[in-house]
Formats: structure tokens, C-alpha cells, sequence
């Protein structure tokens, strides 16, 4: 990643953090996330959907 995202509520302690998913997921519609050493990616579909694959 070489753009800094920033959470719309980062301090709030009235629920989970929310992230816009166009910021989430830059212009290519898709973001990939490592949990636990595995690679994950995130993705918008041509619907709209998000869809998370291993």
C-alpha cells in the first residue's frame, strides 16, 4: 500500500471502527490482507458485492 487510509470514526468508543470501502480498496477495487501469516484478498464485483477469497 502506498496511501495512508483513515478510519471515519478512529477514536470512538460507540462501536467498531468504520472504513469507507473506496478508500479501503483503492482504484483497483481490491485490497490484500494478511491475517496470521495468510494472504487474503478483498475485492468490489462488477455488482458491487464484496467478496473475501483466501
Amino acid at each position: 500500500m502506498d496511501k495512508a487510509f483513515t478510519p471515519t470514526n478512529p477514536q470512538s468508543a460507540a462501536g467498531p471502527r468504520q472504513i469507507d470501502s473506496k478508500l479501503l480498496l483503492g482504484p483497483d477495487g481490491r485490497v490484500v490482507i494478511v491475517h496470521e501469516g495468510q494472504q487474503y484478498q478483498l475485492r468490489q464485483t462488477q455488482a458491487g458485492k464484496l467478496i473475501l477469497t483466501k
